[in-house]
């Protein structure tokens, strides 16, 4: 069980991977989260920065993608200032949502990357497809009790850890 909720890497932030970094490890697609990822949970909406980050990916012709647990309305809202498609619902760590996403970049598993805040849906469900697992330190631990329920499990495996890798 401890290598599937090992990720690949640990990154700071996004904006610690960049397009020529995936490109060099053979990534060509990302799945990205949203919540605790791009933008803090209680944000709704994709700001400037994010927007231009993943222009930026898509100028430099990486794939993306969201994959959310979220409600429609709430991914597709997200979703439309960025111009990429979205997976809502996605039910990680579960394959379904995963499948989808692997689908529509048209990549195989091994050149895509799952950024991503949790170990439980991100990481365990990137690692289960065989696909890169990125890490990122979460935006704001001011969080629904769920998800601050699954951050006392996740702590184990994230003692020591250091968040310090860059692409």
């Amino acid at each position: 069980m401890g290598k599937l909720l090992a990720p690949n890497a640990y990154v700071d932030s996004i904006f610690d991977i960049t397009a020529e970094g995936l490109k060099d490890r053979g990534l060509y697609g990302v799945i990205l989260d949203i919540d605790n990822t791009l933008v803090a949970t209680h944000v709704k909406e994709a700001d400037e920065k994010i927007i231009g980050y993943i222009g930026t990916l898509k100028e430099k012709d990486i794939k993306c993608i969201i994959v959310s647990n979220g409600a429609k309305d709430r991914v597709e809202h997200f979703c439309k200032p960025l111009g990429i498609e979205f997976v809502y619902k996605a039910l990680k760590p579960l394959g379904r949502g995963f499948n989808t996403a692997i689908e529509k970049l048209g990549l195989p598993p091994e050149n895509i990357a799952i950024i991503g805040d949790q170990l439980f849906t991100d990481v365990l469900g990137g690692n289960l497809k065989g696909i890169h697992t990125i890490l990122v330190k979460p935006i704001d631990l001011n969080e629904p009790f769920l998800i601050k329920l699954k951050r006392i499990f996740e702590f184990p495996f994230l003692r020591n850890k250091n968040y310090t890798d860059k692409y």
